[in-house]
């Protein structure tokens, strides 16, 4: 049966559930209070990376251990502000819990891999289906390590890559040379993950699809929700800041801002900033053979339309806290010490940067399935670091959801209820 639908935020995640409903025949209405694809979004800064191997949680065993120096070296690839530590002290809490164990990780890797495993081709699928066939682009993630001995030490995180599927081919130097001679000479080992891919232009993207809903008879809203509106548990309305749009079913897909209104629903959802930074060299005179992650920077480097992209590091902050641009210029430091042939012909304080807000919760598992409290609201937040890998597997599973059909993949892992 067909349902007026209300999808609240309009990043690769809003997009996504936007054009999975209309497939569906639903009728959709994006409440968005900015520009499709535009700088607010963690979609439009991201790493650009689409990969199967994104399932290792970012909270591993034995990260306690490194909680004081986190807390010293505010220039770490990651921190914690001080300034944030009260508030955020039951988050950080139930973050290192849920990484306590090998097997909690096993169980979290094998949770994201049912969302991830087949996240490229959904993607270039997506892609051709609204007129942006190039857009994604399937060349493979290399992982650059010093050596082999670096590598060996990350043993569990390939582990778990493997154990969920994923598969990779291992280059000593000579290999990772002949592959991507730009490398500086300290990196001689690399594992390939072949059926990676990645996105020449999130923001483009995100907006190519909001484009395409609109093609196809979603009506946009510019304006910000504020609450809901129900009658004995179900829902009846979006409440804006200005009137209320009445629906049978509504999509929560806002973010980092997502969890307030979560909570007005009743659904209490610890949600973190993971603040991410990028800076891009827009003329670095050559094209990466695919995007690299050099293991001392764990930055994603990726060549895109706008140019080199280093993307990365993890602050824990307030959302409101003002962005600490020396974490930009790391960046920055760590391509041209990553690629010694890159050219610049921009003062590196004119160097596009940008800060944003990976919306996460403490077990690294987005929040998807339906309210607890209010029926006909569903949820589609808290994505992390997989938010654009994982944009067309959400979309599905909330259409699916929506239409009272089997999921395509279990829900039940991302339940907000398991917070309760």
């Amino acid at each position: 049966m067909s349902k007026h639908v209300v999808v609240i935020g309009l990043g690769i995640i809003g997009a996504c559930s936007a054009l999975a409903l209309l497939a569906d025949g639903h009728r959709v209405t994006i409440v968005e209070p900015d520009s499709p694809g535009g700088p607010q979004a963690a979609s439009y800064g991201n790493g650009a990376w689409i990969s199967p191997a994104s399932v290792v949680p970012m909270s591993m065993p034995g990260l306690w251990r490194r909680v004081p120096g986190m807390l010293l070296d505010p220039l770490g690839p990651l921190t914690i502000r001080p300034a944030a530590l009260p508030a955020l002290t039951p988050w950080l809490i139930r973050f290192l819990m849920a990484g306590s164990t090998i097997s909690k990780v096993e169980r979290i890797a094998e949770d994201l891999s049912t969302l991830l495993r087949d996240a490229p081709q959904r993607h270039l699928a997506l892609a051709a289906e609204t007129g942006q066939s190039g857009i994604i682009v399937q060349s493979g993630l290399l992982y650059a390590y010093p050596d082999l001995r670096v590598f060996l030490g990350e043993a569990l995180a390939w582990r778990l890559r493997r154990d969920n599927g994923v598969t990779w081919r291992e280059l000593d130097e000579t290999a990772l040379r002949a592959f991507e001679p730009r490398l500086a000479p300290h990196y001689r080992f690399g594992a390939l993950v072949e059926a990676g891919a990645h996105c020449l232009d999130p923001g483009e993207y995100v907006a190519g699809l909001c484009a395409a809903a609109l093609l196809h008879g979603a009506r946009l809203v510019k304006a910000r929700a504020r609450d809901f509106r129900h009658t004995s548990g179900k829902l009846a309305a979006v409440i804006l800041e200005s009137g209320e749009i009445p629906c049978d079913a509504a999509v929560l897909s806002a973010g980092i801002h997502s969890a307030p209104l979560a909570r007005r629903a009743g659904d209490k959802v610890p949600l973190a900033s993971e603040r991410g930074y990028h800076v891009v060299i827009p003329d670095p005179g050559f094209t990466l053979a695919a995007p690299v992650m050099p293991s001392d920077g764990k930055m994603a480097n990726t060549s895109t339309r706008g140019g080199l992209r280093a993307s990365g590091q993890v602050e824990i902050a307030s959302v409101d806290a003002e962005p600490n641009w020396a974490r930009a210029t790391i960046l920055h430091g760590h391509l041209l010490r990553s690629y010694p042939g890159v050219t610049t012909r921009n003062n590196p304080n004119d160097l596009p940067v940008w800060m944003g807000h990976r919306p996460s919760t403490p077990d690294g598992r987005p929040v998807i399935g339906p309210s607890e409290r209010i029926d006909g609201l569903f949820h589609a937040f808290g994505h992390g670091h997989i938010g654009l890998a994982t944009g067309p597997m959400t979309g599905r599973l909330i259409a699916n959801l929506i239409g009272n059909q089997p999921t395509v993949v279990p829900v039940a892992p991302f339940r907000a209820q398991r917070f309760h």
